[in-house]
């Protein structure tokens, strides 16, 4: 019999996250690992009326594609890939990993070139969701290895994920409509403010918001979700920051991060662990090396870190930083083939002010 709490995940990424309607082409993306949410998702598109397209993968897949792909089969972008951005009208993706350290010793040159190969689809991806012609969500499955990655048994873990996810509710589809209050009126709040002061122990930053639109997240594009973000002015961030949190990005993982930056640039950066790989990564084209997000995170129901940074970026009470390219619906303009979101917690010590008003203290939020 199937989790009870699968079926609701499903109807809330179907019903509530991406509203699939009736002749909605709906793209499923995820691996084998995942396929007690897979069926459910594609299960519940067929109620909907859309027409479900699953693109699924092995276990192992990435791995062998780094390990064995030459340049050629690096560059090449499947014509599928390029016709679901461009044509799908829902993109649902599930992560699913049953070993997140599979890519650790996979060449960062490889993984960068691939990155460079697939930036139009995130750039036409981007383009269309914010114009509103393309609705998308990420969530994950839990497995033995996010449960082993955050410290619990695999039962805790789902107990810990879906009630994130809100799906243990009695109705689940309404229940994100119904928490999104407080986002809305923090974002509501900060719309129209020029400069955000964030101080933690290591950390003092200044990052220019004038003319950038704050966005509130409340379940649409992430699952679970909580934050409100926006996209910096990219020549203002100044100062030094320390992530909380180890960073992982393409299977890689990078502890103690520090970033100085200056006119927007990262000017030093170091790590503990991983230092070159965040090097590498920093220098994969122009714009990555410069902010395209920062993010405030409200779902007070995650506070533990749990090396997954879609459940991370949402505690609250932390900031998270994304390196690389921005949302075109905040303003942002940076360009760049990487996106890579790092989180600082200010839970102990920290602050933030915008405009010389102190939004919030200690991770409570004071207005």
């Amino acid at each position: 019999m199937r989790d009870q709490r699968v079926e609701a995940l499903a109807r809330i990424l179907v019903r509530y996250s991406t509203h699939v309607e009736r002749g909605d082409v709906c793209v499923i993306q995820s691996s084998t690992t995942a396929e007690p949410l897979v069926q459910a998702v594609y299960e519940e598109v067929l109620r909907s009326g859309g027409f479900p397209i699953m693109q699924l993968s092995t276990e192992g897949a990435q791995a062998a594609f780094y390990g064995l792909a030459s340049d050629d089969q690096i560059d090449w972008v499947p014509p599928t890939a390029k016709w679901a951005v461009e044509n799908a009208d829902v993109r649902i993706a599930i992560m699913a990993d049953a070993n997140p350290r599979e890519l650790s010793r996979v060449d960062p040159k490889k993984q960068t070139r691939a990155q460079t190969a697939r930036k139009p689809l995130m750039e036409t991806s981007m383009k269309r969701a914010a114009s509103g012609e393309y609705r998308w969500s990420l969530t994950m499955f839990p497995t033995h290895a996010y449960a082993a990655e955050a410290g619990m048994s695999l039962s805790d873990y789902e107990d810990f994920f879906y009630s994130a996810c809100l799906a243990t509710d009695e109705e689940p589809v309404s229940a994100w409509q119904r928490q999104s209050d407080e986002v809305k009126r923090l974002a509501d709040w900060i719309n129209g403010k020029e400069e955000v002061h964030i101080k933690a122990p290591g950390t003092d930053l200044t990052l220019g918001v004038s003319g950038r639109t704050w966005i509130p997240c409340v379940g649409e594009h992430n699952m679970p979700d909580g934050e409100f973000f926006t996209g910096p002015v990219e020549d203002s961030v100044n100062g030094e920051i320390a992530f909380s949190f180890p960073a992982t990005y393409g299977g890689r993982e990078v502890a103690g991060i520090k970033l100085r930056f200056a006119d927007g640039r990262v000017e030093d950066a170091s790590a503990e662990r991983g230092e070159q790989f965040l090097h590498e990564m920093l220098a994969t084209d122009e714009g990555a090396s410069r902010l395209g997000e920062l993010g405030i995170g409200t779902n007070y129901g995650i506070s533990t870190a749990t090396k997954e940074i879609l459940l991370d970026e949402k505690i609250g009470g932390t900031v998270h930083m994304a390196v690389g390219m921005s949302y075109p619906e905040s303003g942002g303009q940076n360009d760049s083939a990487v996106h890579w979101d790092m989180v600082c917690d200010l839970r102990s010590g920290g602050s933030i002010s915008v405009d010389g008003v102190e939004l919030q203290r200690d991770g409570r939020f004071l207005v």
